[in-house]
């Protein structure tokens, strides 16, 4: 894949957020982050990183993306679904996969996802190997140190446990909901005034 940008920084299991699903909050401004559904890759001190999950792209498809990657087979044996990961480094393709298959270049996030941002994950996808599920994300949501806690205690993201339906499945007209459901919210109920006791 293209290396537009540096690698961003993968933290350590333990660290904050990483592992779980940021749900924006019904009132975010930022158009690109309405009602979005975020994986957390890392969540240190140093900033944050993670990959927006409920932005499908349909061009390109991944057959357009091997053939300008010359990647072989064409078509491939497997598909993998692509979406708009973040505003950051958009020409640059993360796959977020179950780490029952890891490559030299993959980076354990927590106990069962992995971030690959090398050709290889491609290579034994097209193949039809590879990891159980994953997806292939262009771009990234970054975010400085302390910028996402402020952001966080400013009322502008809830988060919630990760599963496999909702990082891999198709349905991402539903997905923002779905998350909110998870901690037992109507989104028509929540404020956009942050409580403080």
């Amino acid at each position: 894949m293209p290396q537009s940008s540096p690698s961003p920084d993968i933290a350590s299991p333990d660290s904050f957020l990483t592992g779980q699903l940021l749900i924006a909050m019904p009132a975010m401004a930022d158009p690109r982050f309405a009602q979005s559904l975020i994986y957390l890759c890392a969540h240190t001190p140093e900033g944050a990183m993670g990959l927006v999950l409920n932005r499908p792209i349909v061009k390109p498809t991944f057959d357009d993306l091997l053939k300008q990657l010359n990647v072989e087979p064409l078509p491939p044996v497997r598909q993998v679904k692509l979406c708009a990961g973040g505003p950051v480094a958009n020409a640059r393709g993360f796959v977020l996969h179950t780490n029952d298959w890891t490559g030299e270049g993959s980076l354990k996030v927590d106990n069962s996802m992995a971030l690959t941002a090398s050709l290889d994950v491609l290579k034994v996808i097209a193949e039809g190997g590879g990891p159980r599920e994953c997806v292939l994300a262009l771009g990234y949501a970054g975010w400085g140190p302390g910028q996402l806690d402020k952001e966080i205690h400013a009322n502008s993201w809830l988060s919630v446990s990760a599963d496999e339906t909702l990082l891999f499945d198709t349905a991402h007209d539903t997905k923002w909901r779905r998350a909110l459901a998870k901690l037992h919210v109507d989104p028509l109920l929540l404020s956009d005034v942050a409580g403080h006791a």
